[in-house]
């Protein structure tokens, strides 16, 4: 397992899974900026590589992001 982690303004837990849907923004342009794909790519990548991501958050603490992938074998 691995992880980021951030030391943003956090997400509340109902949240959570949202950030991982593709143009699925919490907040508007004006609050933030950003396209809202950014997670979700993440998610596609960790998904083809057979793995698993999700985010742990605390509010005006940060998040963090886990993730699993499976061993690549040569």
């Amino acid at each position: 397992m691995s992880s980021v982690q951030d030391n943003g303004i956090g997400i509340k837990s109902q949240y959570l899974d949202r950030i991982f849907e593709i143009f699925r923004r919490l907040h508007t342009r004006r609050e933030f900026p950003g396209t809202g794909i950014g997670w979700a790519i993440c998610k596609k990548i960790v998904e083809r590589h057979n793995g698993h991501i999700w985010a742990e958050s605390q509010a005006r603490v940060g998040t963090t992001f886990y993730f699993t992938l499976d061993e690549l074998v040569t």
